[in-house]
C-alpha cells in the first residue's frame, strides 16, 4: 500500500453551512476549526490546506454559559503607551455581533501562514441570510 502524499493541487474544497443559534460558542468554534483545517477528511495533512469553506450564520444567537456573557473580557491594545482597552462579551456583541465566535475559532487554529489561510474560508454572518447561495452549501449538524 502506498502513501497518498497530498499537495494543494490534488484537494478540492466544498462548502459547509453551520448554523450556531442556541448552541455553545465553544462547541460551534471547535467544530468549524475542525472543518476549516481539514481533519474530518482522510487526507488530512497539517501542512497543507485541506479543509473547507465554511459559512456560519446566526452568530449573534450563540449562546454562553454561566455568566460569561458579562465577566468574559477582550483586551486589545492601541500600540502607544497606556493603550490597553478591555470590553466585556456582552459590549462587543453589540458593537460587532460576530466578533466573539471569530476569536474563538481563530484561538483554535494555528497561528501561522496556513492558519492566515484557513481564516480566509470562513464567512461569519450574524443573521441568517448569507450570499453563497450559488456554492450550494452542505448543512452540518453539530452534536450538540
Amino acid at each position: 500500500m502506498k502513501t497518498i502524499m497530498v499537495n494543494p493541487k490534488t484537494v478540492t474544497h466544498k462548502w459547509k453551512l453551520v448554523d450556531a443559534a442556541d448552541k455553545p460558542m465553544g462547541r460551534v468554534a471547535t467544530e468549524v476549526a475542525r472543518l476549516l483545517m481539514g481533519k474530518h477528511k482522510a487526507i488530512y495533512s497539517p501542512n497543507v490546506d485541506t479543509g473547507d469553506f465554511v459559512i456560519v450564520i446566526n452568530a449573534e444567537k450563540v449562546m454562553l454559559s454561566g455568566n460569561k456573557i458579562d465577566q468574559k473580557e477582550y483586551f486589545h491594545h492601541t500600540g502607544h503607551i497606556g493603550g490597553e482597552r478591555w470590553i466585556n462579551c456582552k459590549d462587543l456583541m453589540v458593537k460587532h455581533p460576530t466578533a466573539p465566535l471569530e476569536m474563538a475559532i481563530w484561538g483554535m487554529l494555528p497561528h501561522t501562514n496556513l492558519g492566515r489561510k484557513m481564516m480566509k474560508k470562513l464567512k461569519i454572518y450574524a443573521g441568517a441570510e448569507h450570499q453563497h447561495a450559488a456554492q450550494n452549501p452542505e448543512t452540518v449538524d453539530l452534536k450538540v
